[in-house]
């Protein structure tokens, strides 16, 4: 019966709500100035019409008060304890009007009233008023595991997005909107469709008042760094995060505006995206066959996805990984009609590298093969190099004899003054791209490498691996609390990859703008804040999620760096693409260092194999 009468109060608007609130007060002050009278005229209270007409003003005087302060927009079910001081204050404020009214009453000779009955109407009222409150959410209140048909959401953003997103919430029926916010000041304390607008500081208020869990943000046409700031903001209160779509995917119909997602880890890079420049991506990609090894990877699959919008001749994938080959390949005939040729097999394997260029006579290679996990590769430093080095030999060698036009090696952050395994063997595939890239016809044969850092999302990096260990419950895991990373999305790196393939004139090595360096212990705190939990420490021990410091691994910088020597590098056309000084490291003893190497690989012999390795890259 309780349950039936809840769902059907509700299921009534708001303004139906107000009514029933409105009404039940009325009878209620009416109800408690009746009692006053009774009380303190012994149970022989007979009104004339003059005490009927002043007892009838008390309600009317009160109501307004009531509205001004707020009684009637609160949310029953999730009315604080506090509310009753509200309630107290709103009850004494509309006594002391109607004992004006009285007094002036009084002075006209117009009726004579008992002193006591305003303290009596006081304390009845003020019980009336509040303790029906409290009953009624009591009464309404259900568990929380039963609570999916309503839970409070703030929309951030009144705009025309904002509105009709509340709207749609409000005709789903599963979420009630408790309020907005906004940045306007103009906005604060009025009302938009129905709700009241709050500055974006009182979120904690909220939260704790009106059973606020979710924040929505309706804010399509913010820049990255705006929209940064305020997620950051958002983070600290113990509320869950979605947004509504960028308004290019409202626009284009990829996304209805009732169509939301959830906050990722992205959102707080606060990196605008520099904007594309379609002229590069036409004239290295268009009408051409394009080779991505490592296509099953995180950053090889990004590739290959675009360069399939850019129409190719052919697209060639080489991949040692039997099921992410299997992937990508389903992905792509799905996504549009690129011929797509699936290669399985290994960069190091010369005779496959070589017959694939040929039969199918690769124009452009994208090299993303590689072991990129640290710790990994410095445990297992034979095939680390094995795969990095000698395989981008085999890759690069084969290239040029086979007169492919453009080679874009993606290299990374560690490669600069390495002093892992992985990083090393990035750097010398960077010299094995600039050694041979200039033995090839320069004016046909143009190799480069890109280097950048932390890719979010990619396969081995830091953000998944939080991920999982916050859905497990934690803890989650930092090396050194010191630690900082560069970190860019997914979709920007392979956009400027291209764009420097473009740019290359020969044995460049371009160094893309990462922003500023992000301290790990930051961004894991963030994505614990993201996924509505808090952290457990020592000032917080009721938190959800431990941060524990397990120290440093082998190999492992607590900073990395972009460059060699940033004075002299030189920004191209693209403003995040930077050039590598022409007077870097020469490489006129790369093919003795190589056969040093191999000599030390085939031996198996590793601490020779790590000896040459590092001589040769320290500079």
């Amino acid at each position: 019966m309780l349950s039936k009468v809840r769902d059907r109060l509700s299921g009534l608007s708001r303004g139906a709500k107000r009514a029933i609130l409105i009404g039940f007060d009325f009878l209620a002050l009416f109800v408690a100035l009746w009692l006053s009278f009774t009380i303190r005229l012994g149970g022989s209270f007979s009104p004339t019409w003059y005490h009927w007409l002043l007892m009838m003003a008390a309600p009317f005087i009160a109501i307004p008060v009531f509205v001004r302060m707020g009684l009637y927009r609160a949310v029953i079910r999730y009315l604080p304890e506090r509310a009753f001081i509200t309630v107290i204050q709103a009850m004494t404020l509309a006594t002391l009007l109607w004992v004006v009214a009285l007094y002036f009453a009084e002075a006209t000779r117009f009726a004579i009233f008992p002193r006591t009955v305003p303290l009596f109407y006081f304390i009845f009222g003020t019980l009336m008023i509040g303790g029906a409150r409290f009953v009624a959410k009591a009464a309404l209140s259900t568990p929380e595991q039963s609570l999916g048909r309503e839970s409070g959401v703030v929309i951030y953003g009144a705009g025309p997005s904002g509105t009709q997103l509340a709207g749609a919430l409000t005709t789903q029926g599963r979420k009630y909107v408790a309020a907005f916010l906004d940045d306007d000041p103009s906005l604060w304390g009025r009302d938009v469709a129905g709700y009241r607008v709050y500055p974006p500081d009182q979120l904690e208020a909220l939260v704790r008042n009106r059973g606020v869990r979710e924040v929505i943000l309706s804010l399509p046409t913010a820049d990255a760094p705006t929209r940064s700031r305020i997620i950051e903001t958002l983070s600290r209160q113990p509320v869950k995060i979605r947004t509504l779509p960028a308004i290019s995917d409202l626009a284009s119909g990829k996304y209805m505006v009732s169509q939301l997602r959830a906050i990722d880890i992205d959102d707080l890079l606060g990196r605008s995206a520099a904007p594309a420049d379609p002229t590069l991506f036409e004239s290295l990609l268009a009408g051409r066959t394009i080779m991505v090894t490592g296509a099953g990877g995180s950053i090889g699959s990004e590739l290959t996805r675009l360069i399939a919008k850019w129409h190719p001749r052919k697209l060639v994938l080489l991949e040692a990984n039997e099921f992410a080959l299997y992937e990508i390949e389903r992905t792509l005939k799905l996504a549009n009609g690129t011929l797509v040729v699936p290669v399985l097999g290994s960069v190091g394997d010369a005779a496959l590298v070589r017959r694939t260029l040929q039969a199918h006579g690769v124009q452009v290679i994208f090299h993303t093969a590689a072991h990129k996990h640290v710790p990994l590769v410095e445990s297992n430093a034979l095939e680390g190099v094995r795969n990095n080095v000698i395989g981008t030999r085999v890759l690069v060698e084969a290239a040029r004899d086979a007169g492919v036009e453009r080679f874009v090696l993606i290299s990374t952050d560690k490669a600069v003054r390495p002093s892992s395994v992985m990083g090393a063997t990035k750097r010398w595939a960077e010299l094995i791209v600039r050694h041979y890239g200039e033995q090839g016809d320069p004016a046909r044969q143009r190799f480069c490498a890109v280097r950048f850092g932390n890719v979010l999302g990619s396969n081995g990096s830091v953000v998944p691996l939080f991920r999982e260990q916050i859905a497990a419950g934690g803890p989650v895991t930092l090396t050194d609390d010191r630690m900082t990373r560069y970190f860019m999305s997914i979709h920007e790196a392979a956009e400027l990859i291209v764009q420097a393939g473009a740019l290359s004139e020969g044995g460049d090595i371009f160094l893309l703008d990462m922003g500023e360096p992000i301290r790990i212990r930051d961004l894991a705190e963030n994505m614990i804040r993201l996924a509505g939990l808090t952290e457990r420490s020592a000032i917080n021990p009721g938190g959800d999620i431990e941060i524990a410091v397990t120290g440093s691994r082998p190999g492992e910088k607590l900073y990395e760096e972009l460059f060699y020597d940033p004075a002299h590098a030189t920004r191209t056309a693209q403003p995040r693409i930077f050039r590598s000084p022409s007077a870097a490291r020469g490489t006129a003893d790369l093919d003795a260092a190589l056969q040093r190497l191999e000599a030390a690989l085939q031996a198996e012999d590793e601490p020779a194999v790590r000896k040459v390795l590092f001589e040769y890259v320290t500079e």
